[in-house]
């Protein structure tokens, strides 16, 4: 069963106890042990792991990833945790192994998503809790409880409190899931994970411009930074450091002043005690590298583009408008105003968040690849912009409240395409959802997820690393604290050398 917490600004005249605190509701839900566990939550935590994984091995040579290690193996430490790309016997203090990876499994936008009242890559759980059970000795089992709880907080955080339209960066949900999912492997008590939540949130915290117009390479960090605050926030709430209260609800705090405003309410709903932690499963991985709302049009476009070859040609066609959700249209469409998603030059970064950009290329593609997709060249080719530049959205109210729909039978992440072609003639098409979806044509499975990490390993990991990382996280429930420093990845070739920087 699951109860829905109403939680609100109160004056700092109002008492309002730590248990009666959205914080305190989190903590408490971290802090319980024994609850039962769900099968299928069990095996998507598995597959989770192995997106993780195979997205990160995929970003080993990017510019991001290759600054964000060098700053972790700027900080080598015992017992430490691992950083992918690096020997698994080299360990790095669990901050900063959190920072790198997180960085990695970030880059090429391309693991899991959750898609509510806010956006989440709930995966993004899995660097800092990872590097503190790593560091810690943890087991999988405990582990796996560990992400249980970070991907139930922050999925019901995404389900009830929107950040976005006070243009709040969704990493805010993170940090608090993170530093909850932390506390649940570390067995703290409640009043502890109650002062790392506090901190986490409060030192998370920053604006949408990271996603606005020129995207810079902070997109790929962000997730990271919020990790790493997790596990400072542990770190600082074990010592027996507090943090500000009422953190969600104060006067001054986070609904009243960042959020809807003192008047506000928001409904929370949340697992009750002893109940199995699922959220998990409520949330899907991505086929392609993208922005996830990308998902179901790149699978209509390339299915568009080998019925109607003629569309790949700009000459054929006079206009397309993808009529969509309000997110769609206003975060990665032309209702964001942004030049930048129609300019050949604009960053891989910008290009992942344009709309009108995809379409153009899974359309003349017939598929999507997550580096040649976003290449310089192909970006600039002539037949390209052409076309690129003939594509705008528009909200459709229907698909908006679709987007927003609480029944996952009816919830939506595509909309309806129209595309006039020169020659009068009119061609209407739409999708719910991706492919890849639950709910899709072709959903993943542990077979998808494996066969995923196969994909872009090749090349990367020789055959017997890929077979052992494979092997060892299908058994995470029973793993040693020994064997659960094998979930990373070494290359074949060494990764490149960071440039200097500060340490």
């Amino acid at each position: 069963m699951t109860t829905v917490h109403t939680v609100r600004t109160y004056k700092s005249s109002e008492p309002l106890s730590a248990e009666d605190q959205l914080a305190g509701k989190l903590a408490a839900l971290a802090a319980e042990q024994d609850r039962p566990l769900d099968e299928r939550a069990v095996d998507m935590v598995i597959n989770r792991i192995i997106d993780n994984a195979a997205v990160a091995t995929a970003s080993l040579g990017r510019a991001p990833v290759v600054s964000a290690r060098g700053q972790a193996e700027a900080h080598p430490y015992r017992p430490g945790a691992t950083v992918f790309g690096l020997p698994a016997d080299k360990r790095f203090s669990p901050e900063w192994a959190a920072w790198a990876n997180g960085v990695a499994v970030r880059e090429l936008d391309y693991h899991d998503t959750f898609l509510a009242a806010d956006y989440s890559h709930p995966g993004d759980n899995i660097p800092p809790i990872l590097a503190v059970a790593q560091h810690t000795g943890r087991n999988g089992a405990q582990l796996l409880k560990g992400l249980l709880t970070g991907y139930e907080i922050q999925i019901d955080l995404v389900r009830a409190i929107c950040l976005h339209e006070h243009k709040i960066d969704h990493v805010a949900h993170l940090g608090p899931s993170a530093a909850a999912g932390i506390g649940t492997i570390l067995r703290l008590p409640t009043d502890t994970i109650f002062q790392a939540i506090g901190q986490a949130l409060h030192t998370t915290t920053a604006t949408r411009q990271s996603r606005k117009g020129e995207i810079s390479t902070w997109k790929a960090h962000a997730p990271a930074f919020a990790g790493k605050m997790a596990v400072e926030a542990v770190d600082r709430a074990m010592r027996g450091q507090t943090s500000p209260s009422p953190i969600y609800e104060g006067e001054d705090g986070f609904i009243a002043w960042l959020l809807s405003g003192p008047d506000a309410r928001y409904e929370v709903p949340l697992p009750d005690p002893h109940e199995p932690l699922t959220g998990i499963l409520d949330s899907y991985t991505k086929e392609h590298s993208a922005e996830y709302q990308a998902q179901a049009w790149i699978d209509l476009a390339r299915r568009l583009g080998t019925e109607h070859p003629e569309l790949r040609d700009p000459a054929n066609v006079d206009r397309i408008v993808l009529h969509t959700s309000h997110h769609t249209h206003y975060v990665i469409g032309s209702g964001a105003h942004d030049p930048q998603k129609y300019d050949p030059t604009a960053s891989r970064e910008t290009l992942d968040h344009s709309i009108p950009y995809i379409v153009a290329v899974a359309l003349q593609d017939g598929g999507w690849h997550h580096v040649d997709s976003y290449a310089p060249e192909r970006a600039a080719r002539p037949d390209t912009v052409a076309l690129w530049q003939k594509i705008t959205t528009t909200e459709d109210a229907e698909w908006t409240r679709r987007y927003h729909s609480l029944d996952i039978a009816e919830k939506a992440f595509g909309g309806r395409i129209e595309i006039d072609l020169a020659d009068g003639g009119r061609i209407v098409d739409e999708i719910a959802v991706a492919d890849a979806h639950p709910l899709g044509a072709r959903p993943f499975g542990r077979e998808q997820y494996v066969q995923k990490f196969r994909t872009l390993a090749a090349g990367v990991l020789d055959d017997g690393e890929t077979e052992r990382f494979l092997a060892l996280a299908e058994r995470l429930p029973e793993l040693s604290a020994a064997e659960l420093g094998g979930l990373t990845v070494t290359p074949i070739a060494p990764v490149p050398a960071a440039p200097k920087g500060l340490f």
